[in-house]
Formats: structure tokens, C-alpha cells, sequence
């Protein structure tokens, strides 16, 4: 069937495919989404009806505490069998995928993450590679990768993004929902303000590069966020019913990524801010905030700097001097002393995809030269960033870089540099061809950083 020329809820996108006006065929393998007060009493019964037997539970102390002993409990009435283990290795790198690999038991035929954020992901990924079925038990609801395909973790030390898989069923009982710590809850609907930048990214990389591009998906993933606008101030009052569509609305939003088949249509500039802070914080051995928080400053970050990039008169032949200037040499250089241990990475990635060098940035410049009229347009319709800053605010989400600990110096590097962290068209990367990023990062920084 052909994907629906207008959203619809989320239940209508499960498990089916879809061809598409855009020219791709789009498929969602997610089966069972159960988002209400007492789901978790849903678990035995989709692990029944897809014919389950062993299950491997994956907890760290906390969710166990949360959801994974209930879960046992419940999974044990039922007559099924089951092993739960409480991670150790808790940096979500190798060798938190040897630990998992250790205690998974023989006849494992379904791996169940106990938890959100990178539980998710790394349960994500080791399911994929060892070739078992996941399912998602949540445990609160603060990023929009339930229903993702693909997974972020570390890989030496820098925060890489890897194909995965869709879980078969997502659970989340509203009666834990609403009582996950309130940063968490806020830091959801920061990831959702997230759209406004990285649905532009795509949209700018389609004018500028070629980039294909799914209309019908794009409007899905902003049905999504201006439906959970209105009732976003909610939320605080840890209502079930609003924490519950908040969840929908970010599994959504995962439904959208895994039609599409890469985190395009959720993930942009906004979202590389955050994989930057949390590569190098980590480095540092101190704990980031919530990746929704981090995406919702970065998103007041990427718009200032969007403002400021409007008020300008760009000099495109100056833009085309800087690009036949540019020394890979230096770039190296400022690449491993912005990534440190994650340099190699970061560099490996560019000389396979050569994002940066001299020809292909002068051909970019050369298309915004002809449209900039149409970009300018397109870049004016996003939200002021005073106006994500006030609705961040007035959630009790972060909304400036020093309430993430994110300092100056730290601050001035993400703009320049956390464009290298994926291969892919942003606004960033667009304010680096026209020669304009430096100068722009350093008023934004003044303004408000």
C-alpha cells in the first residue's frame, strides 16, 4: 500500500510497508506498541503470541529496580523463562558487548532492554548482531529512539552510529512513566523541539546537495511535534495521559526513522552538538546530561546561530577563496586536538566521505549562490530561538549551555567541529562552506553562550 498522503497514529504504521511518491519503499517491522497504565502485564503475552521461549532481560541497577524485577515476576507467573542481568560496564562501549555477550544464556531466542537512552541501544545492537529478536520495556521517556533501527554507542571513544534493528514491541506503562525523574520527562520533549532544526537540515541538503528526500515523512515527524506542543506544560504535573502521548509521540518519531532507514528525518545538527559534548565530556570522565536536554540547547544554539547567519550579506566569492584555501593538513591537526582519543575515527569518516574538501564545497557554493533566495525562505521559517529558549524554560528543561555544564571553550569547539562527528548536510556544514562559521559561532557564544 502507498504511505498515507497525511499522518495517521501510530498504530496505523506497524508492522507493514509502504511504497511512497518519494520513489523508496518504506517499512516499519515494529509489531506491538502498549503505552498505558499497567502495560508491563503485556510482556507474556507478545512474547506468546510471537512464539518465544528463553528470554535475556537487560538492566542496569536502577531499571532493575524500576521495571526489571517486576518484569521477571510477571514473565514467571506466566510460565516463561527468563534470565535478567544487571549491567556493570555501564560507559556502553565494547565492553559493555562483552558483558552482555558473557551472561546471554545458550537457547536465547529474545532479548528484552529494561530501560531507555543507551540500555536501548546497546540492547539494540548486540540483539542485531547476535542475530535474536528485542523487545523495549520502558522506564521513562526521554529520547525518541524506541523504535529506531539504528544505534548509538561507543566505539574507541567517540559515539558512532551503527545499523541495528527495530524492536518487535515497545511497552510503556504509564504508571512508571510517571514517575521518572523530571529532567528525564523534559529532556523527551527537548528532543521533540529537535525536529525544527534537523527536518531544515534535510530540506537544505535536498537544495544544496541532492539529498533525496520523503515529504510524506517529514510531515509525519512534525504532525508529531505539533501535537505534543499543546499539552507539553502538562507534563509537569506527571499526568499519565500526557506522558503516555509523549511516549507515542517519540516512538513515532523512532517509526519514522525506521521507515525511512537511517535517523535522517529525527536527527540534524542539533543532535551532533550532543554526540560531540557527550564524546568529550566522557573523555573527561564526567557524566553528560540527558541526550533530550542537550539536544534542546543545541536546537536554541543552531537557531541563534540561523539568525545571525539572516541578518548577514554573504559574500560567496570570498566563501569560494576560503574553500580553495582549505589545508586538510590543518584540519587533521585541529581535528585530533578537538576529538582527542576519537580523532582517528572522525578522520577515517572524512577521508571516505570528503565532506569538506575543495571541489565539492565549490560546487555547493555555487548552488547557494543561485537559490539563496529559496534558502533564505526556507531558513525563515523555522522558530526563533528566544521562542524554543522560553517554551525549554517554562518546562524546567535547560535551555543555555552552562545549565548542561557545557563551558566557552567547549562551546566555541562543538560549532566548528562537531559538523566532522557524521558525513551528513547540515546547517552547520552550510555555514562552513560559506566561510561564515567562525565568526558566527563567536557572536552566538557572546550572545548567549
Amino acid at each position: 500500500m502507498e504511505l498515507y498522503h497525511t499522518p495517521h497514529g501510530l498504530n496505523d504504521y506497524l508492522n507493514r510497508t509502504f511504497t511512497c511518491p518519494c520513489g523508496k519503499t518504506h517499512s516499519a517491522p515494529l509489531k506491538y506498541v502498549s503505552v498505558r497504565k499497567d502495560a508491563l502485564s503485556d510482556l507474556p503475552k507478545f512474547v506468546k503470541e510471537l512464539g518465544f521461549h528463553s528470554l535475556y532481560l537487560v538492566s542496569d541497577h536502577i531499571t532493575y529496580g524500576i521495571a526489571g524485577q517486576k518484569c521477571m515476576d510477571i514473565l514467571a507467573r506466566a510460565g516463561i523463562r527468563a534470565e535478567i542481568i544487571q549491567l556493570t560496564h555501564l560507559e556502553f562501549d565494547e565492553a559493555t558487548l562483552g558483558e552482555l555477550v558473557i551472561h546471554m544464556p545458550q537457547d536465547c531466542d529474545l532479548v528484552v532492554a529494561v530501560g531507555t537512552g543507551t540500555i536501548n541501544d546497546m540492547t539494540r545492537y548486540f540483539s542485531f548482531k547476535l542475530g535474536r529478536p528485542f523487545f523495549t520495556v520502558a522506564t521513562a521517556a526521554p529520547m525518541d529512539g524506541f523504535a529506531s533501527s539504528i544505534a548509538a554507542i561507543h566505539v574507541n571513544h567517540l559515539k558512532t552510529t551503527f545499523q541495528a534493528q527495530t524492536p518487535l514491541a515497545v511497552i510503556g506503562d504509564t504508571e512508571i512513566l510517571k514517575n521518572a525523574p523530571y529532567p528525564m520527562i523534559a529532556a523527551g520533549l527537548g528532543d521533540l523541539l529537535g525536529k525544527c532544526t534537523c527536518l531544515c537540515d534535510w530540506r537544505l541538503s535536498h537544495i544544496i546537495t541532492g539529498e533525496h528526500q520523503c515529504e510524506r515523512i517529514m510531515e509525519l515527524v512534525e504532525k508529531c511535534v505539533q501535537d505534543l506542543l499543546p499539552v507539553a506544560g502538562r507534563a509537569k504535573e506527571r499526568d499519565p495521559k500526557v506522558l503516555g502521548d509523549i511516549m507515542e509521540g517519540l516512538v513515532l518519531t523512532g517509526v519514522a526513522m525506521s521507515l525511512y532507514g537511517n535517523s535522517r528525518p529525527a536527527s540534524g545538527c542539533e543532535h551532533h552538538m550532543s554526540h560531540y559534548w557527550e564524546t568529550i565530556l566522557e573523555q573527561r570522565g564526567q557524566r553528560p546530561a540527558p541526550h533530550g536536554a542537550q539536544v534542546g540547547v543545541g536546537t536554541v544554539l543552531v537557531l541563534k546561530a540561523v539568525e545571525l547567519l539572516l541578518e548577514r550579506k554573504v559574500d560567496f566569492d570570498a566563501a569560494r577563496r576560503a574553500a580553495e584555501a582549505y589545508d586538510p593538513v590543518k584540519w587533521r591537526e585541529e581535528i585530533q586536538r578537538a576529538y582527542g582519543p576519537a580523532a582517528p575515527g572522525v578522520i577515517e569518516m572524512e577521508e571516505e566521505a570528503g565532506k569538506n574538501a575543495s571541489a565539492g564545497r565549490l560546487a555547493r557554493i555555487d548552488t547557494m549562490e543561485r537559490r539563496w533566495s529559496e534558502i533564505s525562505a526556507l531558513l525563515r521559517t523555522l522558530p526563533t530561538s528566544d521562542y524554543v529558549a522560553d517554551l525549554l524554560s517554562g518546562l524546567g528543561a535547560p535551555c543555555r549551555p552552562e545549565g548542561i555544564g557545557i563551558d566557552r571553550k567547549l562551546l566555541k569547539d562543538t560549532f566548528l567541529y562537531c559538523k566532522e562527528i557524521r558525513a551528513r548536510y547540515t546547517i552547520l556544514q552550510m555555514m562552513w562552506d560559506l566561510d561564515l562559521l567562525d565568526s558566527i559561532s563567536d557572536q552566538v557564544i557572546e550572545e548567549i553562550g
